[in-house]
């Protein structure tokens, strides 16, 4: 359980942040990047699940906001030995997870007619908020893989926020009368 007393540690006024194994790292680093952009993704989800209301897909987006903590967990925690088994103290992000979007994936796209053109942001409000949601988390991929490049990270975290904006996409448009309500982008329409 996490108990937090005090707020303020004047620890980081040197421009450096803690990892969970007590080492630290610079703040710009690209894996505190990496970090603020799932912690991004997931305020962004939170204003979703406020659109939502009390729709069912409020419920999957608080879950998932939970599995953005894990994630958060995970990519501070260094791996020792290329090993990302979770334990009691140690959250990882584990491949059931992941398999778990891909089946609410799937039984979200299986009510949705086929694409016929890209899809503009908007439709309703709740699809707006999951569309900024999902630009934010293909953010949070592209600083988790640029993370990868100079350290080792758990390939199970980084199908996550992969599959993580594929969801945020098909419930948006699901959300969107599941579908009929997408805009579709029309190319070239506004050139005279």
């Amino acid at each position: 359980m996490v108990k937090l007393n005090k707020i303020y540690t004047r620890t980081g006024d040197d421009g450096t942040t803690g990892l969970v194994d007590g080492s630290r790292v610079s703040k710009s680093s690209a894996l505190m990047q990496a970090i603020g952009d799932v912690d991004e993704a997931n305020s962004a989800i939170g204003l979703a699940v406020i659109a939502l209301g009390d729709q069912p897909m409020a419920a999957a987006l608080t879950r998932i906001q939970n599995d953005l903590f894990d994630l958060g967990a995970d990519l501070a925690t260094p791996a020792g030995a290329d090993d990302f088994t979770p334990s009691e103290m140690v959250l990882r992000i584990v491949p059931s997870q992941v398999e778990r979007l891909e089946r609410e994936i799937d039984a979200m796209n299986a009510h949705l007619s086929p694409l016929r053109s890209f899809i503009l942001p908007g439709g309703s409000a709740e699809a707006a908020a999951l569309h900024l949601a999902r630009a934010i988390s293909r953010r949070a991929e592209r600083s988790a893989v640029g993370a990868s490049e100079t350290q080792r990270l758990n390939p199970a975290a980084l199908a996550y926020v992969n599959r993580l904006s594929d969801f945020l996409f098909v419930a948006s448009r699901a959300v969107n009368q599941n579908g009929a309500g997408d805009v579709l982008w029309r190319p070239g329409a506004t050139r005279d």
